[in-house]
């Protein structure tokens, strides 16, 4: 049976943050041109593998803006989360039990108490 532990409010809350700025960010990516810059397509049928891409119009300003707001945000909350004082709490050995439980967290409701 797996441990179950006891993950302060404030380190639940900044997991499932990173979990939506990450979703948030990736739909966002799927949504624009494949490159930054705009750039003709290309397609290259001799290769192992065929690669083909439509020509690129590039990214906005305001699209790159929000690229790199999300990715800043991403960045915070995963320093936030990976350098929590509750990880001093857990032993070494089970840090990497713990952290993928967090992970997983927002899958189950928090217990009455917190």
């Amino acid at each position: 049976m797996a441990t179950t532990y006891d993950f302060p409010s404030d380190l639940r809350a900044g997991q499932e943050e990173l979990h939506q700025v990450r979703a948030e960010l990736s739909a966002l990516l799927k949504r624009l041109p494949w490159s930054v810059e705009p750039l003709d397509g290309f397609s290259d049928a001799g290769g192992w593998r065929k690669a083909e891409r439509p020509a690129s119009p590039g990214w906005t300003a305001d699209e790159q803006a929000e690229v790199e707001k999300l990715r800043r945000r991403e960045h915070e909350l995963a320093v936030f989360v990976s350098c929590h004082r509750f990880w001093a709490e857990i032993a070494t050995a089970d840090r990497v039990e713990a952290r993928m439980s967090l992970k997983h967290a927002h899958e189950t409701p928090p217990q009455d108490g917190e």
